[in-house]
């Protein structure tokens, strides 16, 4: 296992900043159809909060893939540097300067709900004392093998992991008739609470692409807040059914991307390269 100090990994950024500007405008092109300049008005004051964004953990040659040992290792280093998990009800209660929280707060996100956010990334989690948000698409849940089950989800639940609407489907919304995509909307929300006996108020957009009506369909259909792929980091000027998050891919050095992805966001809002 390779340990890295923040200090000592500077070097990485300054190598690696340039290639993450570059990922940082594709992500962004890709993340928003309408509404790019959405996500930032003024007045903030609070420090901004990571949310790491992670869809499986498993060891298939895929971008989305990162591997379990890779994903201690993310694991390990947010530990020995102090993070904490929060849940999207503590960022809100935040955000909206209600309440405050432990020093250096991250929230951890997956998408889609696979098996393997069950059978290797949640005891790797358990492990470090941390807790998840996970978006879950209603209709693979129990249905697809290489899904998650409603009883495996329960117990994640038991352990204070969180689950949000990921929708019916995991088609992009902007693709619907209004009418079709308010059922996703609603229908996956109503799925989750059946299943789950509580409120689900929080949303991930699939595929990371939505527009400003889209948005609102989203607070009509009764969500707290929504989630997408644009890198950056949440703070108090960020429209909260557009919540920026910090995308975890696999590569030739998937630590060190790891790293400079969380590490170099604040940098890179301060000099305006990212959250246009």
């Amino acid at each position: 296992m390779v340990h890295i100090s923040r200090r000592q990994g500077w070097f990485l950024i300054i190598g690696l900043v340039f290639l993450l500007i570059v990922s940082a405008s594709v992500v962004s092109t890709t993340a928003v159809v309408a509404g790019r300049n959405m996500n930032r008005v003024a007045g903030s004051s609070l420090a901004d909060v990571p949310i790491l964004n992670y869809h499986k953990v498993d060891n298939f040659y895929h971008a989305l893939s990162i591997p379990p040992e890779e994903f201690e290792e993310q694991m390990a280093y947010l530990a020995q540097n102090g993070f904490t998990t929060i849940t999207p009800d503590q960022l809100m209660a935040y955000l909206n300067h209600d309440r405050e929280l432990p020093e250096n707060p991250i929230l951890i996100t997956f998408d889609d709900g696979y098996l393997d956010n069950f059978t290797n990334a949640y005891p790797i989690m358990k492990k470090y004392g941390f807790t998840a948000t996970i978006f879950l698409v209603t209709n693979k849940v129990g249905h697809e093998e290489n899904f998650m089950s409603w009883e495996q989800v329960r117990t994640m639940q038991k352990d204070g992991f969180v689950f949000g609407s990921h929708t019916v489907s995991h088609a992009a919304l902007t693709k619907f008739s209004r009418e079709e995509a308010m059922r996703e909307l609603t229908d996956s929300r109503k799925e989750l609470e059946r299943q789950l006996g509580v409120k689900t108020r929080y949303f991930a957009y699939p595929t990371g692409v939505y527009n400003h009506q889209i948005e609102e369909m989203v607070k009509q259909a009764g969500y707290k807040a929504a989630f997408t792929i644009r890198y950056g980091q949440a703070g108090t000027g960020s429209n909260p059914y557009a919540l920026e998050r910090i995308p975890i891919f696999r590569g030739q050095h998937t630590f060190r991307s790891f790293f400079v992805r969380l590490n170099a966001a604040p940098v890179l809002e301060r000099f305006g390269l990212i959250r246009n």
